[in-house]
């Protein structure tokens, strides 16, 4: 999987939950929320006041990695 700032957060948990950590981090805390699992990783970043290109880069790194 690839991630931009355009991937919803729910198609990254169902491609790998393993990446949950990394929402958790960023104090994304309800990812069981409808609400969120339909959010941009742009959004979220946006609300929880996290840089985008870091968060990405991070996902982006560990699902290479797999």
């Amino acid at each position: 999987m690839f991630v931009t700032k355009d991937s919803i957060i729910g198609d990254i948990l169902d491609a790998d939950f393993d990446t949950a950590p990394f929402f958790l981090e960023m104090g994304m805390h309800c990812l069981g929320c409808p609400a969120s699992r339909g959010e941009t990783i742009e959004e979220a970043c946006a609300v929880h006041g996290v840089d985008v290109n870091v968060l990405i880069e991070k996902l982006n790194n560990y699902f290479n990695a797999k």
